[in-house]
């Protein structure tokens, strides 16, 4: 479109919307406010009006176009960051923009079209297809352990120096036996609080203290003997998974789609991680 059309389209779209979308100078355009928080509801607008084309067989339909997607950083670095080349060279029109944090960003406000969450899945405005397990365990180097002891029962976490997020909520314990416990860092004065998986990991490994990581990030170290499970007869009892969402209003489109049967074809079903 040439862009004195496009000018005009937007000055009858602000009209009717009663609002400036874009803030104009004399050296640049750029998003306003009010642009900004339209934006991602504009382009759904699109997205549904390609899906109903696709619906009567009509329109552009094929996977192109810039998929934007995030997911934690530890866990992307693992498993997702190694296996894209393939999915490039497979999908030609397809481009990645990826947001790798351990910050949870929202998914509308965003523009995001799809992300990884491991977590329990209660936001009502998103839907999401399982990718695999989340299990998660306690753990810590094999000289913290000889300097420090090893904690029998999750009572004796509270005299142990531990490692973990920022605000972390406890979380609960069962043993096999049916007791039950809780990792509550703010009861043992948690001495080094991170806001990243990696640094949290390598942390217990150099021995600063007992943390509780996914098993998808911990399973070589264990193996290789750099990290030991503490209190492995007990599991976490929640409903934790690693989950791909999506904003509930937001039509699938084919780029989507295809990345998330990508995913679960190459991440899910039965993960590296869970034969540790």
């Amino acid at each position: 479109m040439a862009p004195s059309g496009a000018s005009a389209k937007l000055a009858k779209l602000e009209k009717a919307l009663g609002a400036d979308l874009l803030r104009r100078s004399t050296r640049k355009v750029a998003l306003s406010l009010e642009g900004a928080e339209f934006l991602p509801y504009a382009k759904e607008i699109l997205a549904q009006e390609d899906a109903a084309h696709a619906v009567l067989g009509r329109g552009n339909v094929s996977a192109t176009g810039t998929l934007r997607f995030t997911a934690p950083s530890t866990f992307a670095q693992l498993y997702i960051a190694p296996i894209l080349p393939e999915f490039l060279a497979s999908h030609p029109g397809i481009s990645l923009d990826l947001r790798l944090t351990d910050m949870e960003f929202d998914l509308i406000q965003g523009s995001f079209d799809l992300a990884l969450r491991n977590s329990v899945l209660p936001d009502s405005s998103l839907k999401g297809r399982r990718l695999a397990d989340d299990r998660r365990i306690l753990c810590a180097s094999p000289e913290y352990l000889r300097q420090h002891g090893t904690p029998k029962h999750p009572d004796k976490l509270a005299t142990h120096q531990l490692i973990a997020f920022k605000e972390q909520s406890p979380i609960p314990l069962v043993g096999r036996d049916g007791k039950t416990g809780q990792f509550e860092p703010s009861l043992a004065g948690c001495r080094l609080i991170v806001d990243d998986g990696l640094s949290q990991k390598m942390a217990t490994i150099a021995g600063a203290g007992i943390s509780m990581n996914s098993l998808w990030s911990v399973h070589r170290e264990l193996a290789e003997g750099s990290l030991v499970r503490v209190l492995p007869d007990y599991k976490v009892d929640d409903q934790t998974a690693l989950w791909l969402v999506y904003p509930k209003s937001n039509v699938l489109t084919a780029k989507v789609r295809i990345f998330i049967d990508y995913l679960l074809e190459k991440i899910g079903d039965a993960p590296v991680w869970t034969k540790a």
